[in-house]
């Protein structure tokens, strides 16, 4: 079977107890989804219910959508109960190797993506091959996100994933730029300029299910395998 990225909407998968690790806009969407998807949401931690203070024994996954300043603490509370993580929450990345190096130590499983969107990781492989395209060119790239106001990162943990690809391809850096508005869940816009001309490439979230959705697919793929993982392992079965 050819390889590529797609989500399995028709999945094979067992009804799970899932915890849902942060309560904001993300973590209530995904257990809207989850439910109606069959799952069972067994606990649910807040700024007034910490994680660390949740039994999770019962859980078969952990979902973290949580902040920056709890993500390592949140996570660490899974891995050290034995229970699957999956996290999609960004700005805490000096810490993800100490979280990969728990998780391998307690030979649990462990799943960090800055973006679980299909879209948005299909742009990630259009990107790439439109920047070895221009690599030899004469075009200068930049990067511009937008987001809601309660973002809390910024530039957006997806501007810096394509950022750190382009460099790993141009060799050079591409400067991010970012705006936080009203009620927009995410658009991320790349442009290769050059003194005649301009080719730009954008993905625009039209709101969170696809990054909520792919998290719980993340989920339940991860059921029943040990070790530190990213979203192309879920993409490319």
């Amino acid at each position: 079977m050819q390889q590529g990225f797609h989500y399995p909407l028709i999945y094979k998968f067992a009804a799970m107890n899932i915890a849902i690790l942060g309560n904001g806009k993300m973590g209530k969407r995904i257990s809207e989804l989850a439910t109606k998807r069959g799952h069972t949401i067994i606990a649910i931690s807040s700024s007034e219910t910490p994680a660390n203070t949740l039994d999770l024994s019962t859980a078969d996954v952990a979902i973290d959508f949580s902040t920056p300043t709890t993500a390592f603490d949140n996570i660490s509370h899974a891995i050290n109960s034995g229970i699957p993580v999956i996290s999609g929450t960004t700005a805490w990345l000096s810490k993800l190797q100490e979280a990969k190096d728990l998780c391998l130590q307690k030979e649990g499983a462990f799943l960090y993506a800055s973006n679980f969107s299909l879209g948005v990781n299909i742009f990630f492989e259009l990107n790439k091959k439109l920047a070895e395209l221009m690599k030899e060119h004469n075009y200068v790239s930049k990067i511009h996100e937008i987001h809601h106001k309660q973002k809390l990162d910024s530039p957006s943990g997806t501007a810096i994933t394509i950022a750190e690809q382009m460099e790993s391809i141009l060799n050079t850096k591409s400067p991010i730029t970012a705006d936080r508005l009203e009620k927009v869940p995410g658009t991320h816009e790349i442009t290769y300029s050059s003194e005649v001309d301009k080719i730009a490439i954008k993905h625009t979230a039209k709101n969170r299910d696809g990054f909520a959705m792919g998290a719980i697919i993340a989920a339940e793929w991860i059921i029943g395998n040990k070790g530190v993982f990213s979203i192309k392992d879920v993409l490319e079965q």
